[in-house]
């Protein structure tokens, strides 16, 4: 069975960690993201999947390959120019089977969702198409989409206001993750925009076409800002997320370090965290709870990191203090500085001693 990955995205919500990585690719717990999303798809008996790129390509292209690394056929669709969801879809319709259904997964959503059991319940119903649902507290910012009892949709209402769902038990909202009849690409205009949400599936309604959805509380979460991006991760330290695989030795309290890893006696590692390979800490240095340290790293001592989330290459000095703060690939952090909850510091930065950001 075919999958879409629609990842073509600027990823300009995640900048500036974006503006050198593609997001399909930005690392989580220290691997490529979408490695995750290809890793759930291949235990739901995915064997082929259509990754559709535009934004910085050759990067994704280039780590992974035809995908025999990660045990499954990984095929490429280019858009020229971003062509929406639906349209990007469109774009790789070539390697569509009629008779085949495909799974259409949003490259920006962090799930253990059950793809298996939205399969059977699209076969079942016989649909057209069939919708992964979430629900929110706060549906005002999202598209919520309405079911009968039978779990057929009828009617989605795009940003609601409080007033119009007062009184819903449950607010649903479209996941990102789709089971699909091929068919329904035929008539789509290709090479231009067409979106799922305003286009293909309203007029599926509008059409009698059977459309479903499948409620689900498996955990997810859109890692398109830096706040879901480590919520994310603290979501995988917690375990939350059943199905993402972390690399590394684990220890008691949460705390998974490479062997390869050199860390003084005097430092002390506070769980769940994430050491990855060829990390250097020194004397009385810190790691809090929720840390994620990538891989060729150096740290100095009496450094203090919590909360945050450090991609590779990075060298830390000295009585830094780290909090809530993701820094970039290759970033340098000279003694005394102190970057505080919420900031973001882009690839290749060097915050000079004494300096402190505070977002």
């Amino acid at each position: 069975m075919k999958a879409v990955i629609i990842a073509g995205g600027l990823g300009t919500r995640l900048r500036p960690l974006t503006y050198n990585t593609p997001k399909p690719i930005v690392p989580v717990v220290n691997r490529p993201f979408i490695v995750h999303q290809i890793e759930l798809l291949k235990q739901h008996g995915i064997d082929e999947v259509i990754l559709n790129l535009h934004y910085l390509s050759d990067s994704i292209k280039e780590i992974l390959d035809d995908g025999a690394e990660w045990g499954m056929k990984i095929r490429y669709s280019i858009e020229e120019k971003p062509l929406g969801t639906a349209g990007a879809v469109k774009n790789a319709e070539e390697y569509f089977k009629d008779e085949e259904l495909i799974v259409v997964f949003n490259g920006d959503i962090l799930t253990d969702a059950n793809i298996t059991e939205i399969i059977k319940l699209h076969k079942a119903k016989k649909a057209s198409a069939t919708l992964t649902l979430t629900p929110v507290e706060d549906p005002t910012s999202y598209g919520l989409v309405l079911c009968d009892e039978a779990g057929r949709v009828n009617q989605f209402l795009e940003k609601p206001s409080w007033e119009r769902v007062e009184g819903m038990t449950r607010k649903n909202i479209n996941a990102g993750i789709y089971i699909l009849d091929p068919k329904i690409f035929r008539e789509l205009p290709k090479n231009k925009p067409v979106m799922f949400e305003h286009n293909v599936f309203p007029d599926l309604l509008n059409s009698g076409q059977p459309v479903y959805g499948f409620e689900t509380d498996a955990y997810w979460i859109d890692i398109g800002n830096p706040e879901k991006y480590r919520a994310a991760h603290q979501a995988v330290l917690r375990g939350d997320v059943t199905l993402v695989r972390v690399f590394g030795r684990r220890e008691k309290g949460g705390i998974w370090i490479d062997e390869k890893s050199e860390i003084d006696q005097t430092a002390k590692i506070y769980g769940p965290s994430v050491i990855g390979n060829h990390v250097k800490i020194g004397p009385a240095t810190m790691i809090r709870e929720y840390s994620v340290i990538g891989n060729d790293i150096e740290i100095g001592s009496n450094t203090v990191i919590e909360n945050s989330i450090i991609w590779n290459g990075c060298r830390i000095g000295s009585n830094v203090k780290l909090s809530g703060c993701i820094l970039g690939f290759n970033c340098r952090i000279e003694d005394g500085v102190s970057v505080l909850k919420g900031g973001v510091i882009a690839d290749r930065t060097v915050l000079s001693r004494g300096t402190v950001f505070n977002a």
